[in-house]
């Protein structure tokens, strides 16, 4: 069974991609600049100061773009998808920019969704749940949760700057993962465009779209030919970020991906750092505001003695484990 392409982007692929990035030429991006301003209401930012300004993040990697575009709506990101599929340039989908190991830099076209794909889209607080487009920050969205009593519970260090689509691409976990899990387990859906431009519904895969649950059937069906492989190899840790979740239907993560251990295809997609599809929205689990905080203070007469001390924390409950570590 054939499934969709992967949405190509300018980094960790074969040398083909990069000799093709390599030869846009200045007629392409003039090409690709013209059409944007003209078919789009996003803003379009090809001098060189806006491509080095994109050309880092927080990381100690440069690459210069082929420029930078900054949708106003998801019909923006849709059709700037379009052009750059007639063009064949690469995309970079681009959040906070606060990740370290450059996986917002690449030589494609940088779609910036920080600017203005921020909103909220739903709250059912009945259900605790969320949905958001991708360049929400993380702390705008518990800003607005923390009237009803709720939060989300990926609390990443860069709260202040991190958006949710970037979070999602890069699986990000936070400091009390240890027992609310990281973003692969606490992601219900995803609306996402592929390289074709069809836009799909990632969610339970029961109730799946055809076109998605024939991605998530391509899927099981190569991880069950390289099962052997992949229980053999297959890192058996909370996070993984090296590579994609190909064990959604042979869970390998040391926290089940699913509290029923069912199937989601969002899950596909966290983690994939943009290669495979273009989010246009996240459903989000939430979870309650914690009633009390509890801060203790542990001294220790080696560095040693304190980091060896986690692992016998962590053992007395999600609780002690949250309020401690």
């Amino acid at each position: 069974m054939n499934a969709p392409l992967p949405l190509s982007v300018a980094r960790d692929k074969p040398d083909a991609l990069y000799e093709r990035v390599a030869n846009i030429g200045n007629e392409v991006a003039g090409q690709l600049a013209r059409r944007l301003t003209q078919e789009t209401q996003g803003e379009v930012l090809f001098s060189p100061a806006d491509r080095g300004r994109y050309a880092t993040d927080a990381s100690i990697y440069q690459q210069m773009p082929v420029g930078v575009f900054v949708p106003q709506d998801a019909d923006d990101v849709r059709l700037a998808l379009d052009i750059c599929r007639d063009l064949t340039v690469p995309i970079v989908p681009r959040g906070g920019g606060t990740s370290q190991c450059g996986q917002t830099v690449g030589a494609g076209l940088v779609i910036d969704h920080s600017k203005h794909m921020r909103r909220v889209l739903d709250v059912n607080v009945d259900d605790r749940t969320a949905t958001v487009e991708p360049g929400l920050v993380l702390d705008h969205l518990n800003a607005q949760l923390k009237p009803h009593g709720l939060w989300y519970p990926v609390d990443v260090s860069t709260s202040a700057q991190a958006t949710l689509g970037g979070m999602a691409g890069n699986n990000s976990c936070g400091s009390r993962s240890v027992a609310y899990g990281n973003m692969v387990h606490n992601v219900l859906g995803a609306q996402a465009w592929l390289a074709d431009g069809s836009l799909v519904d990632f969610g339970d895969h029961a109730t799946a779209s055809p076109q998605a649950k024939a991605i998530g059937e391509f899927v099981r069906d190569l991880a069950l030919e390289h099962a052997d492989e992949i229980d053999v190899r297959w890192p058996k840790v909370l996070r993984r970020v090296a590579g994609y979740n190909l064990d959604i239907f042979r869970n390998q993560n040391e926290k089940p991906y699913t509290h029923d251990g069912s199937v989601n295809l969002s899950h596909l997609l966290i983690g994939s750092e943009g290669t495979l599809a273009l989010t246009r929205s996240l459903k989000l689990q939430l979870r309650e505001l914690p009633r009390a905080k509890v801060l203790g203070v542990v001294n220790f007469p080696t560095f040693f003695q304190a980091m060896d001390s986690a692992q016998h924390i962590v053992k007395l409950g999600e609780g002690m484990a949250v309020g401690q570590l």
